[in-house]
């Protein structure tokens, strides 16, 4: 057990989240040319005037081609500043902590908005070439068979990331994560079931480590010391022969000694037919154990809705921050109501605008 519960502050490196509550990223496929608008706008500022700690920005691409589908953020360009500056600060102004998620879809890019299927995108109907460690397909409604990366592709890569952070500090944002889970491109490069390299990037764990630590490594160098900087990975593939819990926690420890303070552990994506348990709290675990196995800080994701839930993830130790997606969706103002629900109501103030309600 620990003295801590949701509603206590949390500090890593210079910056201190007013709880452990945060916006999980999550797409909203409402971007024209990776440009963020008037929506994100929107529905980020609303969520921490809800009174989140963290506010996460969407998986945003490093790379036209990074993207999972024509709707999704971009930062590859100095265009991309000012509309997600807009975001960053009035989530800032709002007592959030601005955060962003940064990657590449690898072999899921390319991809048709959710709400029109959601499947692969002919040369015809404005899709791209797709890229990955090896040409293997993910399959089902996603059938392209990618392009294997050189070593020059990969060098290209890790730069875009590079320049992608710097971006995010230019936008005012102060928490960057990298998203390699999901069956990703980062998290493509750590599994064995999608990466077959037989280079310096693939085979064995060293080497298919190698693209993450490179680049946590080289965007720390630009990512200023005073700021948090954290890795999403799926911690295990749901798959007999994949990516496994022991491997996480040793992969946590060396991120961890290349500057990286936060691990957010989620799980899957990376294989269509993978057998995941799905129910309320199932990817906690994961959390816990990276916590403690390699000491550093995890974020507990999944099926996250209750607030004694979300509270008793951080009394007892299974992670340090909680971060919430759908909940969010359906409730802008959760941590209003759970630190009501909690008795830590003086930690959630309304805004003056809204006191008559709160």
């Amino acid at each position: 057990m620990t003295t801590d519960h949701l509603f206590a502050p949390f500090t890593l490196r210079s910056v201190t989240l007013r709880n452990r509550v945060g916006v999980s990223p999550m797409c909203q496929y409402s971007a024209a040319d990776g440009l963020a608008n008037d929506w994100h706008l929107v529905h980020y500022g609303s969520r921490a005037i809800g009174g989140a700690g963290l506010v996460m920005v969407e998986a945003t691409g490093i790379s036209p081609d990074g993207r999972i589908t024509p709707g999704c953020m971009g930062l590859w360009s100095e265009a991309h500043i000012e509309p997600l500056a807009r975001v960053a600060g009035l989530v800032k102004k709002h007592g959030a902590v601005p955060g962003i998620q940064i990657g590449h879809a690898g072999r899921k890019a390319s991809a048709a908005l959710p709400w029109n299927g959601g499947a692969h995108l002919s040369e015809a109907q404005g899709g791209w070439l797709t890229i990955a460690p090896s040409a293997l397909a993910f399959g089902g409604d996603l059938p392209k068979v990618p392009y294997a990366m050189t070593e020059t592709d990969i060098l290209r890569v890790r730069n875009d990331f590079v320049a992608t952070a710097k971006r995010a500090l230019a936008a005012g944002f102060q928490w960057l994560e990298l998203h390699a889970a999901h069956g990703y491109l980062l998290n493509e490069f750590l599994s064995p079931l999608t990466n077959r390299r037989t280079d310096q990037y693939g085979g064995s764990f060293e080497n298919r480590t190698r693209l993450l630590r490179d680049t946590a490594r080289s965007v720390r160098t630009i990512w200023p010391d005073h700021l948090p900087l954290a890795v999403r990975i799926s911690a295990i593939d749901w798959m007999e022969g994949g990516w496994d819990i022991g491997q996480s926690i040793e992969l946590a420890k060396l991120l961890k000694a290349e500057g990286v303070d936060l691990i957010d552990c989620s799980s899957g994506g990376l294989v269509p037919d993978a057998k995941i348990k799905v129910e309320p709290g199932y990817q906690v675990p994961f959390a816990e154990q990276v916590r403690h196995g390699a000491n550093i800080a995890t974020a507990a994701v999944g099926f996250i809705t209750e607030a004694k839930q979300a509270d008793d993830i951080i009394t007892q130790g299974k992670a340090d921050i909680v971060l919430l997606a759908r909940q969010f969706l359906r409730d802008p103002y959760w941590p209003a109501h759970a630190a009501k629900a909690l008795g830590h109501a003086d930690r959630v103030p309304p805004p003056n605008q809204y006191a008559r309600a709160w």
